[in-house]
């Protein structure tokens, strides 16, 4: 059974290495557990979907809540799903620095970051039409 998850967390440590070590850790990681997904990652906040088996799912969002490196960890989204759409990724990363702020724009108040802010299917349709603008990095 395949599910996907999407939460939002704020950073503990925002600097490039801490960021880079969680993304790093992640392509190590995942692909041993059949976890595919994107992170979308400014203003010290994470937003992540990941996707795979409902157990190993379950036990990486366990995990993301313990880890020091995050605080205000909140579930936004869960789905049964039946087919993958960040299949392409053991763990994308959208490139902020490239969003056009309209598209932020279009789905919250303000043209930034904030899963906080917004329901999780907005949050979700966001990071949608980020696949869909090429605002994705490191597919591997």
């Amino acid at each position: 059974m395949l599910v996907r998850l999407l939460y939002a967390s704020r950073a503990v440590d925002p600097s490039d290495a801490a960021i880079e070590s969680i993304l790093s850790q992640s392509r190590q990681f995942n692909p041993t557990c059949g976890i595919t997904g994107i992170l979308c990652y400014g203003g010290g906040i994470f937003l992540q979907a990941i996707e795979g088996g409902r157990n190993a799912v379950n036990e990486l969002y366990g995990h993301i809540v313990r880890d020091s490196r995050h605080k205000d960890v909140v579930l936004l989204h869960y789905q049964e799903i039946m087919e993958r759409r960040f299949g392409g990724w053991t763990m994308g990363q959208v490139n902020t620095s490239r969003i056009n702020a309209s598209i932020l724009l279009k789905y919250a108040e303000k043209p930034e970051l904030d899963p906080y802010a917004v329901s999780g299917a907005v949050s979700l349709a966001l990071m949608e039409e980020l696949m869909a603008t090429a605002s994705i990095i490191g597919r591997a």
